[in-house]
């Protein structure tokens, strides 16, 4: 079972955004094993914690990176 993960900072996508990263994710799962996988294909879109994450030992949040912080 073809199977994907992302993670992105809490209220950074609207559910048309992942909606579409879903399809997409899909398609590209179908492009590569075939027809077949579609029924069995899992994406799963998770939501983070702003500041609920971090890179080479540094916390990140929206305001760290630029971006608005959520509504």
């Amino acid at each position: 079972m073809p199977f994907a993960n992302y993670k992105f900072p809490e209220g950074l996508l609207d559910a048309a955004r992942k909606e579409d990263l879903i399809h997409r994710t899909t398609a590209l799962f179908v492009e590569y094993f075939g027809e077949g996988v579609r029924p069995y294909s899992m994406v799963l879109v998770e939501e983070v914690t702003d500041g609920g994450w971090g890179r080479a030992d540094e916390t990140l949040t929206l305001a760290k990176m630029g971006l608005p912080a959520k509504k």
